[in-house]
């Protein structure tokens, strides 16, 4: 806070010299006018406010310890445990509550307070000059209780002759407490308009950061908003992504399991039941909440309870020996020495929780054992501890009872323990919070200047200046508020082990810090964490077991998103990582394995020279090529002979060179496909069939020109002698060259991959480029083959001894039936047998044209070499 801000609400402020009248509220304006009227219509005139007298109405509530000095800091605890309940006829006055069961953890905070606020009194640095004062209320853990005190806080309990007027300072500064959630609340709902502060050592509910509604609150604990995120992640981290919760039915649990339930669902946890419960409530609460815990199907408690409710709970669990829980605590019972000591409650071992962090406090044991009820004998709340610590009663002269003799320091009970001064040193910082606060509100006033007229603090001056304090405590700890009054969240992570007297001890096993980046807030260290009694092990507990990698979760029906069934991924789909939402699909040139975790290359698939079909056709097309050849030089032995030379044998050799080229031209569509191989083989395939079918109807041709020349005056040869055969050759065929040249030049073939065809492998084949072309050059072989049928079907009925057009007939309605069946075939053949079907009809045709034409000659050559004359080729 400013300076010019401080001494302005200063310069607003009425000099009193031992207080200084409060900020004037709208509410507070309000009465004051209806006040006013109310005297006109009394006395006939007004009245000056400062006249007016206020009076308590009814009986004020009492403070169990006190003691008034020059400021006073209120404190509210629950130092009973139970009010006794009592039905009121609102006819007569209530009776004043009766309270039940001390509690030694509540009275030690009492006199933590009592300690810290000597200790700040007998400093020299702290607040010189200045003398603190207290007034401790008990709220006996009712809420109704806790604002009847926080009111008396604020009004005083006591009418004084000096002061009776209606602007009347609240009695104290500050008030600490309350112990809970929901007696806090509405404490701070009614002391909040008033603008006192309320800083409490233990109420985590993060509704009370809410800055509208709880203006003058502060704590030093932290808020359940970052415990519930900090049990989420601790949760997650053991793998617990199935577990119950147990929640306390108020404010606390009610707040502190609805964030942990948004937490838990960001980080993936199902929650499978959630039951509440309170310490008054009936048995048959308790039994149906331990039948839902002993039904469900998970390993993982988490209890965000208070220690109260608690209590009953644990008790039906031993008494049915429900064991083999994993139990995940919060703050307000995960340290509790009592639960600890208890030996009926030892299944509680193996807990793990978040605690607030440990703390050592020089001096205080020393001042809680000098505790006596001798201190002030009319105080009946000393003899009462006393009775509580020894179990022994003052009223029991004989066996049992108190002598007052009985040495506190000589007990080890939660009272005087300070092996955990977890909440405890909370009480210890939340009154230094005020008398640091207190020490600048005054440090501002002194070097004001107003110093010399006798300002004196106001509760507002004190929240105005709470909001910015800072300072380190004599434990090391630095402390100071955010703009929701919330410290930095810091915790323990704490482990249930069992101790050598068959107790459970408190071992630090990791810690959790809200001012450090996400990934490094918690940190657990495994190997000092000792599990449950059964197992020894990491239990664990989950809906569903998790899904390894090559499959994916799908949630089941009507169940949380834990519970699912694992679905194996798809082909060409992989997951690879355990409790995969979904299958991922492999890029296109890869697919999945069998296990379906890992994406590999894709078996790319041609006809290879390697395997049994390529080994076949090659194999096919050799014994082709050899054929030919044999055949080529059978007729160069006998080329003089009659029927070598009877159909032109330069077309004859012509055509076997042919035959031979169409044999070879088939291997270049075997092998991996480059982008000159599927130039070639589309090419050579194209140019040599046109230069066999041109050969062949060459010698068509040459057949019915021969007998057409027997004729008597016909001359019809010397127009197709043989150089008009040899140009006829070369013409055809410089056609498809041309064609081809075009195809090449414009849109060739090329290496193409078809990922289309099969999802698991790549068919790598050529591209027409242009199927035109492709189909041009076919087309153009076939109406040759075409042309070449029809000659020698016209040329069947010649004489028998010179009737090579037969064979000739023959040999052309093969090819044409193997090219009019390829078309289909081919159309409809996969990946590497498109190639298979072409090289077939490629064989195939030309081993028809081989046979058919060349067998018969040498049939007649080698074993007919009586008819190889010239008088029988030439006899009719």
């Amino acid at each position: 806070m400013s300076q010019r801000a401080f001494e302005g609400m200063i310069k607003g402020s009425t000099v009193l010299p031992q207080r200084i009248q409060p900020h004037m509220h709208t509410g507070m304006a309000r009465r004051t006018v209806l006040l006013q009227l109310l005297l006109l219509i009394v006395h006939g005139s007004f009245v000056p406010v400062s006249a007016q007298v206020c009076s308590l109405l009814g009986q004020p509530a009492q403070p169990l310890l006190s003691a008034e000095r020059d400021i006073n800091i209120g404190a509210i605890f629950s130092i009973h445990r139970n009010a006794l309940l009592k039905m009121h006829n609102y006819i007569s006055k209530p009776e004043p509550i009766t309270c039940l069961s001390l509690s030694l953890r509540e009275f030690k905070f009492a006199q933590t307070l009592i300690f810290a606020i000597e200790e700040i009194n007998n400093s020299t640095q702290l607040l010189p000059g200045i003398y603190l004062g207290y007034k401790i209320y008990d709220s006996c853990r009712s809420i109704a209780q806790t604002i009847i005190s926080g009111i008396a806080l604020m009004n005083g309990y006591e009418a004084t002759l000096t002061d009776m007027s209606c602007s009347r300072p609240p009695a104290v500064h500050a008030i600490v407490g309350e112990s809970t959630s929901s007696p806090t609340i509405g404490l701070a709902s009614v002391v909040g308009p008033f603008s006192l502060p309320v800083i409490s050592h233990f109420a985590t509910c993060a509704c009370l950061s809410n800055r509208k509604r709880y203006p003058s609150f502060f704590r030093t604990i932290s808020s359940d908003y970052y415990q519930s995120r900090a049990l989420a992640q601790l949760v997650k981290h053991f793998g617990w992504t199935w577990v119950g919760t147990v929640r306390s039915r108020n404010d606390y649990g009610n707040n502190g399991i609805l964030a942990f339930e948004e937490a838990a669902k960001e980080e993936g946890v199902c929650i499978e039941y959630s039951e509440a419960i309170l310490s008054n409530d009936p048995q048959e609460q308790f039994l149906k909440t331990l039948e839902v815990i002993k039904k469900g199907t998970t390993r993982v408690v988490v209890a965000f309870i208070a220690l109260g409710d608690f209590f009953p709970l644990l008790k039906v669990i031993s008494q049915h020996n429900i064991t083999g829980l994993q139990w995940v605590g919060s703050e307000s019972w995960i340290t509790s020495r009592t639960l600890a000591e208890t030996k009926e409650y030892s299944f509680l071992s193996g807990a793990v929780g978040f605690a607030i962090a440990n703390a050592k406090i020089m001096g205080l044991r020393e001042f809680l054992v000098n505790v006596h009820p001798e201190q002030d004998k009319k105080n009946e709340l000393f003899k009462e501890f006393w009775e509580t610590a020894f179990q022994c009663s003052f009223k029991n002269n004989g066996s049992g009872g108190c002598t007052g003799s009985e040495r506190l320091a000589e007990m080890q009970n939660e009272y005087t323990d300070v092996s955990e001064l977890r909440i405890v040193n909370k009480v210890y910082t939340a009154v230094y919070a005020v008398a640091y606060t207190l020490h600048n509100v005054l440090k501002y006033i002194t070097s004001s200047a107003n110093s010399s007229k006798g300002v004196w603090p106001t509760p507002q001056m004190v929240l105005k200046c709470m909001r910015d304090v800072r300072f380190t405590v004599k434990t090391g700890e630095e402390i100071f508020f955010d703009e929701s009054g919330d410290p930095v969240a810091r915790y323990d992570l704490v482990n249930w082990q069992p101790a050598e007297d068959g107790s459970l001890q408190f071992e630090h096993v990791g810690l959790y810090d809200s001012s450090v980046t996400s990934e490094q807030r918690l940190q657990v260290n495994l190997e000092h964490i000792l599990w449950t009694e059964e197992s020894g092990q990491l239990p664990v507990s989950v809906c569903s077991k998790s899904c390894p990698s090559g499959t994916r979760k799908a949630v089941q029906k009507g169940r949380p998103v834990c519970c699912y069934d694992c679905i194996p991924c798809a082909d060409g789909e992989i997951s690879n990582g355990t409790d995969s939402s979904d299958c991922f699909p492999c890029d296109l040139e890869y697919w999945s394995n069998e296990s379906k975790d890992r994406c590999v290359l894709k078996l790319v698939e041609f006809l290879s020279y390697s395997e049994i079909m390529g080994i076949v056709l090659c194999i096919f097309s050799f014994m082709g090529v050899l054929l030919t050849a044999m055949v080529s030089f059978l007729f160069y032995l006998h080329k003089e002979t009659s029927i070598v030379r009877a159909n032109n044998s330069e077309l004859s050799f012509l055509l076997l060179f042919s035959l031979s080229l169409c044999f070879l031209c088939s291997l270049t569509f075997i092998g991996r496909p480059t982008e000159w191989s599927c130039m070639l083989r589309h090419t050579t395939f194209g140019i040599t069939f046109v230069l066999c079918i041109s050969c062949v109807l060459g010698k068509t041709i040459v057949v019915l020109m021969a007998f057409k020349a027997t004729l008597p005056g016909s001359n019809v040869m010397k127009w197709f002698g043989p150089l008009q055969q040899r140009l006829s050759v070369v013409s055809l065929t410089i056609i498809q060259v041309i064609i081809c040249v075009l195809w090449l030049a414009i849109s060739p073939p090329f290496p193409y991959m078809n990922l289309s065809y099969y999802r698991e492998k790549i068919i790598l084949e050529c591209n027409l480029g242009s199927a035109l072309g492709f189909w041009a050059v076919l087309g153009y072989t076939g109406l040759l083959s075409t042309l070449c049928f029809l000659l020698a079907f016209l040329a069947r009925k010649l004489p028998d001894n010179f009737n090579e057009a037969k064979f000739i007939t023959f040999s052309m309605l093969i090819f044409c039936a193997v090219w009019l069946t390829f078309i289909p075939a081919y159309v409809s053949s996969p990946g590497k047998f498109t190639v298979a079907v072409q090289i077939f009809a490629i064989l195939a045709s030309s081993f028809g044209l081989l046979l058919c034409i060349f067998a018969p000659k040498c049939y007649i050559i080698l074993l007919k070499p009586e008819l190889n004359t010239k008088k029988q080729i030439m006899r009719k």
